[in-house]
């Protein structure tokens, strides 16, 4: 997909599709006049009739007289609109202009007239979407040539230069993709070895990275213990993989880490039969952090940036890992195991000491963690706890500049006493109360007291049920809290 900026108040004529959003109850601006007048009045006649109400999400496809495809889109009334309306209704614009066949489109979306959205926002917000309205999953089916979104180039029309905008939500939608992609293909594909080889393939695409796959003879003479009892009844090894992207000269790294498990049985601890196929997207936190590396590296971020990507399958044979088992963890703490399901705090906790050797100046952890998160907080947004109340600001937001949302949770130590146990230093489970918090207070045993540190528990918002598939949350929030560090370090 390639993405362009054209800097214009009006339409340009063509065979590409034209998309425009417009509010209801509202009159049209100069570029929708502008619109209205290659569609012969039609879009007037159709708001003045009520026929199309302008609703959040609502599209239609018009015609101009020389036959070019014009999608308006609704954005509902205009003292309500937010950045999730408008991003929601570029993503289905450019996805109805896909389903066309046309391989361009220009959006005007940016044009709409509103005040709320500085309108550079907007130029970020419509590149990120025309990625993810673009995207189709097609590398296990199938597609019939009348079902292919052939769009290939999309162009951001604005009134005034929002190059760099448009260039960071490219690199955004590049990411996001590459993350949506890896959380869809199937577990028997998508496994450690092949996110190790994925690995592989990105550095050498992109300057001033390197790549280091830390394989399971190594892990065990690192004594990498609660990683590797995870993995242990896997016939696939487990691993560690590596990006480094230095973008920043001698300055201290960022750290990202992601857990991969490339798909979650729940062990000995067997999870449920119903819907277990979606335990393949168990592995998202992975996608989010290899994905905003790609985005550093496509933008060649001024920073210095590690991200480190524990992944493991998590199965159930005769060597698998059990219930009432004690490991010990590459920091050298005990850990009771008294719920195999709760196994990517174990790969985690693991990886987060190892990242530490990196000396970043912070740490984000991604995680599908807890299914205490989704009772929590829904599909919505995703958690965020950390041992640093600025860093978990900054955060929340990076997220709420490019609607991908976080809310800010506690981490008490008194919930750190729900994980004592009389048989190791720490157990993997805190029981019910507070689930998603107890998790975190796990991780934190494991970070050094001037550690600055967040964990992000994404499990409601990676995936969607079913078909919708992977939605590659967080990468717009990582990349943007990236970006405003870099800014603001310069």
């Amino acid at each position: 997909m390639k993405i362009t900026q054209r800097i214009s108040p009006q339409p340009e004529t063509g065979d590409h599709a034209i998309l425009f959003g417009v509010f209801s109850g509202d009159t049209l601006n100069d570029t929708g006049r502008q619109i209205d007048a290659l569609l012969n009045g039609q879009l007037q006649r159709l708001l003045e009739t009520g026929d199309f109400r302008a609703e959040p999400s609502q599209l239609i496809t018009l015609y101009s007289q020389t036959n070019q495809p014009v999608i308006i889109a609704g954005l509902g009334e205009k003292d309500r609109f937010n950045k999730g309306i408008y991003q929601d209704a570029t993503t289905k614009a450019v996805r109805q202009a896909g389903c066309l066949s046309v391989r361009k489109a220009e959006c005007l979306m940016p044009l709409i007239n509103q005040d709320a959205i500085p309108e550079k926002r907007l130029a970020q917000l419509a590149a990120i979407a025309a990625h993810n309205g673009a995207y189709q999953y097609t590398a296990t089916r199938t597609v019939r040539d009348e079902d292919k979104i052939d769009l290939d180039q999309v162009t951001i029309t604005v009134r005034q230069d929002c190059e760099n905008c448009v260039r960071q939500g490219d690199a955004i939608g590049i990411g996001m993709t590459q993350a949506r992609e890896l959380g869809n293909l199937p577990p028997n594909i998508c496994n450690p070895a092949y996110l190790a080889a994925k690995a592989e393939e990105i550095t050498s695409q992109y300057a001033n990275t390197r790549h280091r796959v830390l394989n399971q003879d190594e892990l065990e003479e690192m004594g990498m213990g609660a990683l590797l009892a995870v993995g242990q009844g896997s016939a696939n090894d487990s691993k560690i993989v590596v990006l480094e992207y230095n973008g920043g000269g001698d300055a201290k790294p960022y750290a990202l880490v992601g857990k991969g498990v490339t798909f979650d049985s729940g062990g000995i601890s067997l999870k449920p039969g119903l819907n277990m196929d979606e335990m393949k997207y168990d592995m998202m936190g992975a996608g989010s952090v290899i994905g905003a590396f790609i985005t550093a590296a496509e933008l060649q971020l001024p920073i210095n940036l590690v991200v480190v990507v524990p992944t493991v399958e998590n199965m159930p044979d005769g060597r698998a890992y059990r219930p009432g088992d004690v490991i010990t963890s590459y920091s050298g703490k005990t850990i009771e195991v008294l719920n195999t399901d709760a196994e990517g705090r174990l790969i985690l906790c693991d990886a987060l000491t190892y990242a530490q050797e990196f000396q970043p100046q912070v740490i984000v952890d991604v995680a599908t963690l807890t299914g205490a998160c989704v009772v929590a907080l829904g599909h919505v947004t995703s958690a965020v706890m950390s041992n640093r109340d600025e860093l978990a600001a900054q955060l929340m937001a990076s997220g709420q500049a490019v609607y991908d949302r976080t809310w800010h949770m506690p981490l008490y130590d008194e919930y750190k006493q729900q994980l004592k146990t009389n048989f190791a230093d720490i157990k993997n489970i805190g029981g019910m109360p507070a689930g998603s918090i107890t998790a975190a207070a796990f991780l934190e045993e494991f970070i050094e007291e001037d550690q600055p540190w967040a964990h992000l528990d994404i499990a409601g918002v990676a995936w969607r049920k079913k078909e919708e598939g992977a939605t590659g949350r967080v990468v717009p929030l990582l990349t943007q809290f990236l970006i405003d560090q870099s800014e603001n370090a310069g």
